[in-house]
């Protein structure tokens, strides 16, 4: 028997469908459902398989939390007896699923507890909404399935609308290559004592992994070849899922805090814009791609019902409030984007850049994101998203470049964010920003190209868990870039994470670095340290 590639599939199910019927989310839908022969709306499969007859452990993949309300917890899981297979070890059919969530780690004093089912059409994954909790409160889950239970996971519950709540400690992390290194980064978070973590993309890589695990350069086992070639399908996708959350560092950071994802390209495919590819792909073919690619992202992620796709569309902006201390207002900046100016990469900005129709968030997100600024009560407005916000000069001299793929490449929409936070009276505007695989620290300045404007906010980059492999502190560019941008106040190019803590006066971010991830077991130190007091925007060392 012969297989087909995985772009033959895409190429099969774009002709399948009817083009102008599939240039809508029903037909990217229906398309979808041809090309990995499931229904296209996840409906529940009729068939039961007793949960008894499980006889593998089917929680490989570990537990997860996510998008914590005042009253609700979000609980996740996915059963997967053998992860590394297809259909991970269980036949198409729904099963069981027991959940507890109790205040303590022995589950003695339970708080809610009951049941739910896997469903195959979303590959066995689990999203519980546990609803009429106490506010602000820390929680402990796990599930059962037959004779097995999963490990515990730690949660919690925001703030009460209103509480003054006095601190908020965040991590944010972004950009997660497998086959660039381990996930050492994760073994330190899970033992940092932060409320909540921010994941601003790069979750997955769509590359190919090697036997090896690429600079893991593993010789105590092999990986299928199955993961030997670029994601394409839902089932490749879901593939390379499992692969990642098979990491014990990614696990244990799962259960140990809440996680809020968002995207941004490798998820999908590199540097995508909208419905275009980075190879110019017919846009029928890349729609059911993308539309794989979010299915499995909602199946592996803890997202909310909301959140849920339908084709290749996913609402994924959203907003969490934590009392009056926070408003997050998570972005997605890749699924509504024009495409990137002059091709891509870096370029002298010009007439195409720089034209004012051009959108990073598409009209209806930067509507929603001003909207919410407006009625915000929080101290700190934070803009959890994806690439690189403040103006970044590759070199001080006039001859400069600018990267097409970050808000450099979008000024007009950047702009517009930053008068509307202006005019919403937003006094502490934080961005925060994955990508760039190297921690940066910025002013956000009114006029980026006057030094002396005004500093209306602050970016946090935190550098990436561990794409780029080892990195180094100085990166080549260093000197050319710090002396370009006089509002970068900080530049380190290890792997790691950042943490931010929120006080009703002041924040700090701590840039907390390891010295290698394509080996094992590296030390975290903090690399650097800033602050920015309420209602005086700038950062000064710590």
């Amino acid at each position: 028997m012969t297989h087909s590639s995985p772009q033959q599939e895409l190429r099969d199910a774009a002709r399948h469908t009817d083009r102008r019927r599939f240039l809508t989310v029903t037909g990217a839908a229906a398309a979808l459902a041809f090309s990995v022969g499931l229904p296209a709306a996840g409906t529940a499969s009729a068939r039961e398989m007793q949960a008894r007859r499980i006889a593998e452990d089917p929680f490989t993949l570990g537990v997860a939390s996510g998008d914590p309300l005042p009253a609700s917890v979000l609980l996740w899981t996915r059963l997967a007896p053998r992860p590394f297979e297809p259909g991970s070890g269980l036949p198409d059919a729904r099963v069981e699923v027991r959940w507890e969530l109790a205040h303590d780690e022995r589950f003695t004093r339970v708080v809610r507890r009951g049941t739910t089912y896997a469903h195959p059409e979303f590959h066995h994954s689990v999203h519980v909404e546990v609803q009429g909790l106490a506010p602000d409160r820390v929680l402990y889950y796990r599930f059962r399935a037959g004779q097995w239970t999963s490990p515990v996971g730690r949660t919690r519950t925001a703030p009460a609308p209103g509480a003054r709540k006095r601190e908020l400690s965040l991590a944010a992390v972004s950009c997660q290559a497998y086959h660039d290194g381990y996930f050492t980064a994760y073994k330190h978070l899970a033992q940092e004592d932060v409320d909540v973590v921010f994941h601003l993309g790069d979750y997955l890589y769509e590359y190919a992994v090697t036997a090896t695990g690429g600079a893991r350069d593993y010789t105590d086992r092999t990986l299928p070849a199955l993961f030997n070639r670029e994601t394409a399908t839902l089932e490749d996708y879901r593939l390379r899922y499992a692969l990642y959350k098979s990491d014990p560092d990614l696990r244990a950071a799962h259960a140990a805090h809440p996680f809020v994802v968002t995207w941004d390209d490798h998820e999908t495919e590199n540097n995508y814009a909208g419905d275009i590819s980075e190879d110019d792909a017919p846009r029928e073919e890349f729609l059911i791609r993308r539309a794989a690619a979010y299915r499995a992202y909602w199946e592996n992620q803890p997202l909310r019902a909301p959140q849920r796709p339908t084709g290749p569309d996913m609402r994924l902006y959203r907003r969490l409030n934590f009392g009056r201390l926070a408003q997050f207002d998570v972005l997605d900046t890749r699924q509504y984007r024009s495409d990137q100016a002059y091709g891509d990469g870096w370029q002298t900005p010009g007439p195409e850049s720089e034209d004012p129709k051009r959108t990073l968030t598409g009209a209806t997100q930067e509507r929603w994101l001003i909207d919410g600024w407006r009625h915000s009560h929080a101290t700190w407005n934070v803009v959890p998203q994806q690439v690189t916000f403040a103006q970044r000069r590759d070199v001080p001299t006039d001859a400069f470049k600018l990267s097409m793929d970050s808000w450099d490449g979008y000024p007009a929409s950047r702009d517009r964010i930053l008068k509307g936070a202006e005019r919403a009276g937003v006094d502490n505007l934080m961005v925060l920003t994955g990508d760039v695989h190297v921690s940066y620290a910025f002013d956000l300045k009114r006029d980026f190209d006057d030094p002396a404007s005004r500093t209306v906010g602050t970016e946090i980059v935190t550098t990436s868990v561990t794409s780029g492999k080892d990195g180094s502190e100085k990166p080549s560019n260093y000197t050319n870039l710090t002396r370009a941008n006089p509002h970068l106040k900080f530049y380190n190019g290890r792997r790691g994470y950042a943490v931010v803590t929120l006080q009703e006066r002041r924040a700090r971010a701590d840039f907390r670095t390891v010295s290698a991830v394509t080996k094992p077991g590296a030390p975290v130190t903090t690399a650097g340290s800033y602050v920015t007091e309420a209602g005086d925007p700038g950062l000064k060392p710590a």
